[in-house]
């Protein structure tokens, strides 16, 4: 009887099935128990891998909490020299980078110290270690730039990087920047906060060298305080391993200058570490933080943007106003100091520039004759005149040669000395003198000849005794950092091989002689005059708060660096006699629409040209003071021009709103 035909091929299917399953399982066993570990650390291994994350640095806020410099989120391009197989193929890759950047209008990193264009010529920074060491590791028969031309230079270089003729010097030019910047450090920055287009670009371009990346780009939310804030950039070569040893990546952004740089340790957050795994595809399957990112501390300031900007606007005005009234060209200098605590609320020099816009202005401040980068307000240090002689004062005062009641008989010359006999301002004006004065009147009038007798009385060591009190002719202990200046003394003419006389007393006293002040040191000074004598170190950090301000970091509260001496008849004296100058002296006209009653002291330095510096000290308010100004305008004629400015300033401070909004606040991002 013939089988069912039906039921063979069911028995078919059913063995097939059988032997697939068999083959399934066995596979399952064999994948998953007799090699699964194996298989398990082979898809780690080859699919599993970990990129570093950027923490964003720190913000950097004012007083109030008004957000000043911030973070975005940014595409970087950085370039390698790896790879390629000769100068032609590297030089043919730079030069199609080069020319991608600058049809989409972006700029590139280049610290070459040579201008970009013909004629060449050294930049300032030509002088650097990096550069130097450049030319001696390239072994082009030269270490110096005193050895060769900036165009010689450029022509060895040509030949050195194997540049075809073909190419402009221009073009040349270019492509040895960037040559340069490998040499020093590879890889390195190529680009920041460049587009997506550009990215897109690049990606389907596929240029040899260059890989992308994102960063952060510092957004600043001011204008202002350019001196003051500084900015970041990539490490210096010569940096490198100071940095490296703090944990630093060779690509991370440093501060470089101001408050950016002083703060560094806060600014700067930790880098994190990301696990990524993708499949055989390339995929991305999964994200994982290792070690999430710790964003920077958020650094609040001292300054008051409010005011900053006021000061900064008001300073611009008075100099814009004497260059086109002479065309003399001219720089200045304020600060602004809060009397008791040393804290800086607004710090101004003149001219100045936008950090936003400094990369693509670079060469053009560096090159511009009125030094905009340099900060006057710190670095800048010039003779006090008459503003120092409520120092002199003191000193007599508090050493017994003159009492607040004590009169002296002056006259036009000052006849004691065979050399020097110098006058007072008044003989040389009108040819009279001040008649029998004392210590409060002198001030007020600025009588030379009282001071040129006092100084001489007094002598030159109790004098530089008391100005170093004052913190004169000392650094400001500023975290930015600023010029300790000079104090006219035996010492420090002995220690700079210059003559000193005993003549040079006189000259000493009234704020002439070696004397160099900074503008800061000056309002710190008249800032411990009107504290009774309490001198602090000046300072710019308020606090420190964690980046989600949960936790505060650091608060600074500081006592006196030291206490200056002085008797309460001696303070009425000296506050009488800066009081009087602004209630009848001769800038009383230009006090008469100060908000609050004010003390102040004019000067006048003679620095050898036709127009003497301008100098002008004062507090406020005279019965309580709480702000110290002290104003430098180069070639500003005698102190009262500068009246106007100063009273704006106390206008300003006075005459605001200080109930201002925390920009930083509830869901604001930081990160």
């Amino acid at each position: 009887m013939n089988e069912n035909p039906l039921k063979r091929k069911l028995a078919g299917i059913a063995a097939l099935f059988g032997a697939v399953l068999l083959l399934f399982l066995f596979t399952l066993y064999n994948t998953q128990i007799v090699h699964g570990s194996e298989y398990r650390a082979r898809s780690i291994v080859s699919y599993a891998t970990t990129q570093q994350v950027k923490a964003a640095r720190g913000v950097i806020t004012d007083r109030n909490g008004k957000l000043l410099v911030g973070n975005r989120l940014t595409y970087t391009l950085t370039l390698s020299d790896s790879g390629f197989s000769d100068d032609a193929e590297e030089n043919e890759a730079i030069a199609r980078l080069i020319r991608l950047c600058r049809d989409n209008d972006v700029t590139w990193n280049d610290s070459f110290p040579v201008t970009a264009e013909a004629p060449f010529q050294y930049l300032s920074s030509s002088g650097s270690e990096t550069f130097t060491n450049f030319l001696k590791e390239r072994k082009l028969g030269y270490s110096s730039v005193a050895t060769l031309t900036a165009p010689q230079l450029i022509a060895k270089l040509r030949s050195a990087f194997g540049i075809p003729s073909s190419l402009s010097d221009r073009e040349a030019r270019l492509i040895i920047g960037v040559r340069y910047e490998l040499a020093v450090h590879s890889p390195y920055l190529f680009a920041e906060d460049v587009s997506v287009e550009l990215i897109s670009q690049i990606v389907d371009g596929q240029f040899a060298g260059v890989t992308t990346g994102t960063s952060s780009a510092r957004v600043y939310y001011t204008p202002y305080a350019a001196h003051v804030l500084g900015r970041i950039s990539p490490i210096y070569a010569e940096n490198w391993d100071t940095y490296k040893e703090m944990g630093y990546s060779m690509d991370a952004l440093v501060g470089t200058s101001g408050v950016e740089k002083a703060f560094e340790s806060y600014l700067h957050g930790v880098d994190g570490t990301r696990l990524i795994t993708t499949d055989a595809d390339g995929r991305i399957t999964s994200e994982l933080y290792t070690e999430p990112p710790q964003p920077g501390s958020t650094v609040a300031l001292t300054l008051d943007i409010d005011l900053q900007q006021d000061v900064e606007d008001t300073l611009k005005r008075t100099v814009e106003a004497m260059i086109a009234e002479d065309g003399i060209s001219r720089g200045a200098g304020v600060a602004v100091v809060k009397v008791g605590t040393g804290e800086v609320l607004a710090l101004a020099s003149y001219p100045t520039y936008d950090l936003a816009n400094f990369n693509r202005d670079y060469n053009q401040l560096v090159e511009d004759p009125r030094l905009p980068m340099f900060n006057r307000a710190t670095d800048g240090t010039y003779a006090p005149g008459s503003t120092f002689k409520p120092c002199t004062a003191v000193a007599a005062l508090e050493s017994g040669v003159i009492t607040p009641t004590t009169t002296i008989r002056t006259k036009g010359i000052y006849t004691y000395y065979a050399f020097p006999q110098p006058s007072c301002w008044i003989y040389g004006m009108y040819g009279g003198n001040h008649g029998s004065i004392n210590v409060m009147q002198a001030i007020t009038v600025s009588c030379n000849y009282f001071f040129f007798e006092v100084g001489r009385l007094t002598g030159i060591d109790t004098l530089a005794d008391y100005a170093t009190q004052f913190g004169l002719g000392q650094h400001t202990g500023i975290e930015i950092g600023d010029s300790a200046g000079a104090l006219a003394c035996p010492q420090y003419a002995e220690e700079h091989g210059l003559e000193w006389t005993d003549g040079q007393t006189i000259t000493a006293a009234i704020g002439q002689s070696y004397n160099l002040f900074s503008p800061l040191q000056l309002a710190n000074y008249v800032a411990t005059l009107a504290s009774g004598g309490e001198h602090y170190r000046v300072h710019l950090l308020k606090d420190v708060k964690s980046y989600d301000s949960s936790e505060l970091e650091f608060v600074c509260d500081e006592p006196p660096l030291n206490v200056v001496s002085m008797s309460e008849s001696t303070k009425k004296a000296v506050a009488t006699g800066m009081r009087n100058l602004v209630l009848e002296g001769n800038v009383s006209s230009l006090f008469r629409r100060c908000q609050v009653p004010a003390a102040a002291k004019t000067g006048t330095a003679q620095v050898g040209t036709a127009i003497n510096n301008g100098v002008f000290v004062a507090y406020a308010p005279y019965d309580n003071p709480e702000i110290a100004i002290g104003l430098v305008i180069e070639k500003g004629g005698g102190g009262y021009h500068l009246g106007n400015t100063v009273v704006d300033i106390i206008n300003s401070y006075f005459s605001r709103d200080d109930s201002t909004a925390d920009v930083i606040g509830e869901n604001t991002l930081l990160k």
